[in-house]
């Protein structure tokens, strides 16, 4: 999909257009996901400035692709396109599974924080959260990809775990929450 024209004037009164041509308020289910996956892909494209690594960078880049073809599927209602696949899902956890060997077990809630790049990814993840209820409310709504839910339920696990492995690689501390 192409855009030539930015301003089209066309959702002056509410609604928005979809993928498929069809039209919907701007506040149905469907665009009210669309534009949490939006934010969080943002979110994610803030955070990258403050990397350090390559690698990471990488990662995160990969899911901001994954964002937008999640959302190009939820652009299209009732079509078959499948842009996420459960091996997307695979991948998060493998990843997720290979840095929490480094970790010590976790015994507190941990505040968000940490330098400006955890700080950062501490953000992205609260938008990923609300993405996956926005998700649910949409599956409710009657649009549901298999895959959606569960690449958003992984994706704050890494994005949690990403924080823990950041902040112990570079010799930083987590605050802990005090009951």
């Amino acid at each position: 999909m192409r855009i030539s024209k930015v301003t089209t004037k066309t959702g002056d009164q509410g609604e928005t257009g979809l993928g498929d041509g069809s039209r919907i308020s701007k506040d149905h289910p469907n665009i009210v996901f669309l534009g949490d996956l939006d934010e969080l892909n943002s979110h994610l494209g803030l955070a990258i400035t403050a990397c350090k690594s390559d690698g990471v960078r990488k990662q995160i880049q990969d899911i901001q692709q994954d964002l937008f073809n999640i959302g190009g599927e939820a652009s299209m209602p009732g079509s078959d396109i499948l842009l996420i696949n459960d091996d997307r899902v695979i991948d998060l956890e493998k990843i997720i599974n290979k840095m929490n060997e480094t970790l010590p077990p976790l015994e507190e809630f941990i505040l968000p924080g940490g330098d400006e790049f955890c700080a950062r990814i501490h953000v992205s993840r609260a938008v990923c959260r609300r993405a996956e209820r926005s998700c649910i409310s949409l599956v409710k709504a009657g649009d549901n990809k298999k895959n959606w839910l569960p690449y958003l339920n992984r994706l704050s696990d890494f994005l949690f775990v990403l924080v823990r492995y950041t902040n112990q690689i570079q010799g930083g501390n987590e605050t802990l929450w005090v009951r």
